[in-house]
């Protein structure tokens, strides 16, 4: 059974595809409604949300931004984006960021039902083993193995880029490899090693289950990211891969999110999709964005860095490298400089919460910006120093400061979601009843 979150301004819509799903006869427990990007947010936050149904034009938040955002937050997350327009950019942004689909307005309501069946029918097919993953016989992954000589070739470039520089070396490079640029960052994924046998002892993988784990894993990578990105990969090591994704100046320009927030939503994909398929954990290590071949050693240490210093952490496998860049790094942080610098993240993205609670159309995204972090490493860091989701706490505010309002004024519903930041009195009741098991005109009884 399925939660489905379905997502237009225009009610009309959003209820008609309710009432389609409703009465489909599908495997559906829960279908919620939403009339904003900010208001989806919210269901996704709170609620188990299986597959997302978003229109793309949408006030403030279009739909491929809700989209990347609920992916950032939940990478399991499945969406179908409804358009008026066959505008290419957005359809290939959407699937891109790995839409299920792209539907045209007008919607037929078979057409829409086979969408979302077909999506919900690929939830539903089981996680293969690792042997049978390995078999190839499945429709999943697949891939042709990288010639040694090409991984070699790739493996010392990252190392060494000793071809920076030199427009000859550069040009073998693109016929060779297909490293062309001029844009780069490197992702480590480096995977766990370790396994527990029944008397929970920690003991080692041996050397062909360390190739069989590392093969399934760059099929995983490249299923994920040939597709859509500009992406290469190579074998490192016996437990770690690299891939370089790259962009030319017009992909660049193109990119209109946040390019780091893309970047953690393919580490966290990439994560979830090791960990689904082939049952073993892994870490990510994400390097910035530079400019040139010369620099892809440096994107390469960077990315060894992020596992290195986020790695003290053991709860959370996907890191960047900027989320440590605080200081100019003589040596390696310490343990405890990296915890006091932590503790100073969440210390002031506290107080620019409850200095900014009830500001509209407030996001996560806002307070990690404000302090120099991604928004998932300070969501994880919040939840770790604080005991409260980074969102329940902003949440927790508004609620506090409403009932306020609602026990101490006169002041009419309307008025009062706006002054606690929510453009909806509908949703701000919702919000209000699911918080304090009443609705505001029930506590104001």
């Amino acid at each position: 059974m399925y939660n489905i979150l379905v997502v237009d301004d225009e009610p009309l819509i959003c209820k008609g595809l309710a009432g389609l799903l409703t009465s489909s006869g599908l495997s559906i427990r829960a279908i919620y409604t939403a009339y904003s990007g900010h208001e989806a947010l919210d269901y996704v936050r709170m609620e188990e949300i299986d597959l997302l149904v978003t229109d793309i034009q949408m006030g403030e938040m279009n739909g491929i931004e809700l989209m990347h955002q609920a992916k950032m937050i939940k990478p399991w997350v499945q969406t179908i984006i409804i358009s008026a327009h066959e505008t290419f950019q957005y359809a290939q942004m959407a699937l891109r960021l790995g839409a299920r689909d792209y539907l045209i307005k007008p919607l037929g309501s078979e057409q829409f039902l086979d969408s979302v069946r077909n999506a919900l029918l690929k939830m539903d097919k089981p996680v293969p083993q690792i042997d049978d993953f390995l078999l190839q016989d499945t429709e999943l992954f697949h891939m042709e193995e990288l010639h040694p000589e090409q991984n070699e070739r790739l493996k010392a470039l990252l190392a060494t880029a000793s071809a920076g520089g030199d427009e000859v070396a550069e040009r073998e490079l693109e016929s060779e490899l297909g490293v062309r640029g001029p844009y780069f960052s490197v992702i480590k994924l480096s995977l766990d090693h370790r396994k527990t046998s029944g008397t929970e002892q920690e003991s080692k993988y041996n050397d062909r289950d360390a190739k069989l784990f590392r093969y399934a894993a760059l099929n995983v990578a490249k299923e994920l990211l040939y597709k859509e990105w500009n992406a290469l990969a190579c074998y490192f090591s016996d437990w770690d891969i690299r891939i370089l994704l790259q962009w030319d100046e017009a992909e660049y320009a193109e990119l209109d999110m946040n390019k780091i927030n893309q970047l953690e939503m393919i580490g966290r994909s990439l994560h979830y999709h090791v960990k689904k398929y082939l049952g073993i954990d892994a870490t990510v290590g994400i390097s910035q964005i530079l400019k040139g071949v010369k620099f892809l050693s440096v994107l390469n240490s960077q990315s060894d860095k992020a596992v290195l210093w986020g790695g003290e952490q053991g709860d959370y496998h996907v890191f960047y490298y900027g989320d440590f860049n605080w200081t100019n790094h003589a040596q390696d942080p310490s343990a405890e400089e990296l915890t006091s610098q932590n503790n100073r993240i969440v210390q002031s993205a506290k107080q620019y919460i409850e200095a900014n609670y009830n500001q509209k159309g407030l996001t996560i995204h806002d307070v990690a910006k404000k302090n120099h972090v991604s928004p998932n490493y300070l969501s994880y860091l919040f939840k770790k120093n604080t005991g409260y989701n980074l969102w329940e706490y902003v949440i927790k505010l508004r609620m506090e400061e409403s009932k306020s309002l609602i026990l101490n004024t006169d002041l009419r519903r309307y008025e009062i979601a706006e002054q606690v930041g929510y453009e909806s009195p509908e949703h701000f009741s919702k919000i209000f009843k699911k918080f304090f098991g009443v609705s505001p005109s029930e506590l104001k009884k």
